[in-house]
């Protein structure tokens, strides 16, 4: 389902299905402002169908303006207090799937060319996106969602969520804030293909903070900034802070297949 209002899209109407119908369900807020559906199948079942549809109004994002260097962000970004802290500061250090610190050597090899002495902090991410895109393969055979980014930057491929957290250990090296962003882009059939329902898949792409312009997404795997296109669902420092479903099964021991469809569309 997507995420709430931003300045950039508005949701229409947002509703989640479960089939058996759960025993306890409850809805709250996380910590990042993501909307979390929780519930519970206290009885025997042998299937779990979640059915999440929404309808989103997007709007279109004009190019971000911050000319702020990009080492006065970092410095101010070190002295923040107040509201500003509990909004950037978890987005700087490390997290569970980003440590720039474990691959430093690497990651500044490849973010310093997109970000020289004074260059303005948008202009940077913008030359950091360009980099990804055309230095590395997207190979969905490659990783899975634990493979460490020190492969990734060894082979030079992977998939949308492995080039988000590139971007991102790459603008955290520099002490910048970024962020991980989960949601959906809508894709086109090839020319002459019928567009097939169920084939479209999440996307994930990062956002890194301006004092300026806020917040400013791109999406490396793609090579898109501003982004065009993508519906947000949920924000995070990871994709372990957005992952669409998590769980857990207690009950005897038994096969399990998992199945997703994706289907996004323009009405």
């Amino acid at each position: 389902m997507a995420g709430g209002d931003t300045p950039w899209q508005v949701v229409e109407s947002s509703e989640v299905s479960i089939d058996p119908p759960p025993d306890r369900r409850d809805e709250y807020l996380d910590v990042f402002g993501n909307r979390i559906v929780q519930f519970g199948v206290h009885h025997l079942h042998d299937h779990v169908v979640i059915d999440a549809e929404s309808v989103v109004r997007l709007l279109e994002r004009p190019d971000a303006v911050d000319g702020t260097p990009w080492e006065d962000v970092a410095a101010s970004v070190r002295v923040v207090s107040g509201a500003d802290a509990l909004e950037i500061g978890p987005f700087v250090g490390a997290s569970n799937l980003v440590d720039p610190a474990a691959d430093a050597a690497a990651l500044g090899e490849l973010v310093t060319p997109s970000f020289p002495p004074g260059r303005g902090v948008v202009d940077g991410a913008r030359a950091l996106c360009s980099a990804i895109f055309e230095e590395f393969a997207y190979d969905p055979t490659f990783t899975e969602t634990t493979t460490p980014l020190t492969e990734v930057l060894s082979a030079r491929r992977g998939v949308c969520q492995d080039f988000a957290h590139l971007a991102i250990a790459c603008l955290r090296l520099l002490g910048l804030p970024a962020r991980y962003v989960s949601g959906y882009l809508e894709t086109e059939p090839p020319p002459g293909q019928p567009r097939l329902v169920g084939a479209d898949a999440s996307h994930a792409w990062c956002a890194v903070w301006t004092p300026l312009a806020g917040w400013v997404d791109f999406d490396p795997t793609n090579g898109h900034l501003p982004v065009s296109r993508h519906v947000t669902v949920a924000w995070g420092r990871d994709y372990a802070d957005v992952a669409p479903v998590r769980g857990v099964v207690i009950g005897p021991t038994a096969e399990q297949e998992l199945d997703v469809s994706v289907d996004v569309a323009p009405l």
